[in-house]
């Protein structure tokens, strides 16, 4: 703990020590946009429901109290507030369509790695400790075959919690997901590459530099529709 006999650390500093401080855990970030209230009434449910589950052996509870909190938190944080959507209707139905993946989730093949920040071997801890450089940086675009194998993807990425996505990668680059539902017909044809990209990274430049010119790249592939994957 933070503290000292003259300056011992407050519950607020406390909860916002999960935000890239002392205490970093991306999946609980969020508690640095709850109020002291907010947060102290979290911690108190998270106490209580973890010994009801020891009492039952029902963990459910636990995680849903942990969704609510993020739920709340991620509520009240501002958001960027846009006059128009891009999204238009499909022209043919999902079962004659050419799909394309593209997410934020910072996965890249190994042996491909796109060095952000021109750091070699980046490790996940590097990434959350430069996320600053991360946000304020042009993103760079990884491009995956469709074919790859899930043992070879790699994902990094400072701005959320990686632990899920490398258990499974289909959590936030759903390839292999896409890949059966194609075999099932449920539409025509994967796009190939499939592509991804760290989704911390200067908004700005993305919006009105990078992005116009990935999007001439994507409608080169003749797809008919793009699956989003935000994180």
């Amino acid at each position: 703990m933070s503290e000292t006999n003259d300056h011992p650390e407050t519950f607020e500093s406390f909860k916002n020590s999960f935000f890239y401080g002392s205490r970093s855990d991306l999946s609980f970030k969020f508690l640095s946009h709850l109020s002291d209230d907010q947060a102290a009434a979290f911690f108190q449910g998270l106490l209580s429901k973890l010994v009801d589950a020891y009492d039952d052996g029902n963990a459910t509870p636990i995680y849903e109290h942990v969704r609510q909190g993020q739920v709340l938190s991620y509520a009240q944080e501002a958001r960027a507030v846009y006059e128009t959507g891009p999204f238009v209707l499909m022209e043919k139905p999902l079962s004659e369509s050419r799909l394309m993946l593209l997410t934020s989730s910072g996965h890249f093949v190994q042996g491909d790695d796109p060095e952000p920040l021109g750091i070699e071997n980046m490790t996940q801890a590097q990434a959350e400790q430069n996320i600053m450089s991360f946000i304020k940086a042009p993103p760079t675009l990884s491009t995956i075959a469709v074919d790859t194998d899930t043992d070879r993807l790699v994902v990094r990425h400072g701005g959320y919690d990686v632990r899920g996505a490398r258990k499974d990668p289909n959590v936030s680059f759903p390839l292999q997901r896409l890949r059966e539902l194609a075999a099932e017909g449920r539409f025509a044809e994967l796009s190939d590459p499939a592509f991804s990209f760290v989704g911390a990274c200067s908004q700005t430049r993305l919006k009105k530099i990078t992005g116009p010119g990935w999007v001439r790249r994507f409608k080169e592939q003749q797809v008919d529709a793009a699956l989003l994957v935000p994180v």
